[in-house]
């Protein structure tokens, strides 16, 4: 693809920096359209980029197979993909993406070119380098997720009211101690969102309803759209 090409599709982009993204790249396990599964934007059409590669290993994880394999692309490859779905939204994912540097510069060139841009992330890696545009995702591992260690509290400095904080809910026991967190790091004050979902097949969705409002908790409840529709399929 040409450099004027580029610049056809992305008016927004300077030749210097699409030369800089000609010479980044970063490994993709899949790019492709749907529908937002969670998250505060549930149910609206988003491109996913799902990057390669995680440190961790949560026993819930639906996407497993993006751990290993993918394929090097450049930054402005990725930008041409998810330019043919004339998206508003665009959730760069995992894997954990922030385990490729690149990732960085992947979100900002989203940002550049005009998209709603979210990031998916587990938390376990320093987000203050994430650029200001983007809406953060972040997990808080639950005791049940097998990786609570990894959290990294820190991260909760660099939250934005924008962003969104998300918890997996494996049992009782998760959902109380996620109600604790809540409670003690006051992080219905710190986001736009608190997210609870229930982890797909461990916990009854209506009684993880119930437990929000007897408590009155300050969250968003959601089941993870993606599953009831196409059954964890990958790329979809």
């Amino acid at each position: 693809m040409s450099h004027s090409h580029l610049e056809y599709q992305f008016p927004a982009l300077g030749a210097k920096q699409i030369t800089f993204m000609n010479a980044v790249t970063v490994k993709i396990t899949e790019i492709f359209y749907s529908l937002q599964g969670e998250s505060n934007t549930s149910g609206r059409p988003t491109v996913f980029v799902r990057l390669t590669g995680c440190p961790l290993r949560c026993h819930y994880c639906d996407s497993e197979y993006a751990f290993y394999g993918g394929e090097r692309m450049s930054l402005d490859a990725v930008l041409a993909q998810v330019a043919s779905f004339k998206p508003r939204y665009v959730c760069v994912t995992g894997g954990e993406p922030l385990a490729q540097r690149a990732c960085l510069e992947l979100l900002s060139a989203l940002c550049d070119v005009g998209y709603n841009v979210s990031l998916e992330t587990s938390g376990a890696i320093a987000l203050d380098e994430v650029d200001a545009r983007v809406v953060k995702v972040m997990d808080l591992k639950t005791p049940g997720s097998g990786e609570s260690h990894r959290n990294l509290w820190d991260n909760l400095a660099t939250l934005k009211p924008s962003d969104q904080i998300k918890f997996v809910i494996c049992s009782r026991e998760d959902y109380d101690w996620a109600r604790l967190k809540i409670d003690e790091r006051q992080l219905a004050e710190r986001v736009d969102d608190v997210l609870m979902s229930p982890s797909y097949g461990q916990v009854d969705e209506r009684a993880l309803g119930e437990w929000i409002v007897a408590d009155n908790l300050p969250v968003r409840y959601q089941l993870q759209l993606h599953k009831l529709l196409w059954d964890d399929s990958p790329g979809r």
